[in-house]
């Protein structure tokens, strides 16, 4: 949601499966943004385990229209970087029989395309006023493995793209901090045995933002 020079927005959020990520993006002019994120995943359970880490950066366009100029479009086009560690376990009768390690170290391109909205709609809570925006993002990613282990045997590489629609809702506290939900889904474009879409997540976390078209007071 960049919307003028000098603008700075940086995010942090963690979804209920306990992937923590972040994201940062500035304005350099009126119309040139950069952006930097990663995220960081470490489950183990029983039957399985799973740990990767990625980052990623990227650079792109973005304009604000409307009869207020509160309304909001970015494209942007960027790389990336990652490793991730999965085990599986199999048990009979308690017994632990087999178990597979697989790593991967994979690279990723992607370009994306934000639209989100300053116009706020006011939410009601406990007497007080909680201005509400929202957005819509859609990513497409391509995704190649650089190398990949299974026990530390050598194996086949693949790639895969995705396609990731991206939806959020912010809820204002102050002119600078707000609270968002994100609700997304991945859906992969070729028939893989290993790179493959993940889970829909849900997340929740807080942006904070600087700079940038003041929003306007809404009435009580």
């Amino acid at each position: 949601m960049l919307s003028s020079q000098g603008e700075f927005s940086g995010g942090a959020h963690i979804s209920l499966r306990g992937n923590a990520n972040f994201n940062g993006a500035y304005a350099v002019s009126n119309h040139i943004g950069v952006l930097l994120g990663g995220a960081y995943m470490n489950s183990e359970r029983r039957r399985k385990d799973l740990n990767y880490k990625l980052v990623e950066i990227g650079g792109g366009y973005f304009t604000t229209f409307g009869p207020d100029k509160n309304r909001i479009l970015e494209i942007y086009a960027g790389l990336g970087t990652g490793k991730t560690n999965r085990s599986f376990r199999e048990y009979n009768s308690g017994d632990l029989i087999s178990t597979e390690l697989q790593v991967t170290d994979y690279s990723k391109t992607f370009l994306q395309v934000n639209y989100s909205s300053k116009k706020n709609n006011n939410f009601h809570l406990f007497g007080n006023n909680y201005p509400l925006n929202y957005g819509t993002a859609l990513r497409i990613s391509h995704v190649s493995m650089d190398n990949f282990f299974i026990n530390g045997v050598g194996t086949p590489k693949e790639d895969n793209i995705f396609l990731e629609p991206i939806f959020f809702t912010r809820m204002r506290l102050s002119d600078a901090v707000q609270l968002q939900y994100t609700t997304s889904s991945n859906f992969g474009l070729k028939n893989r045995k290993y790179m493959t879409a993940g889970n829909s997540i849900f997340s929740v976390g807080a942006v904070i933002n600087v700079g940038g078209i003041k929003k306007k007071k809404i009435q009580e």
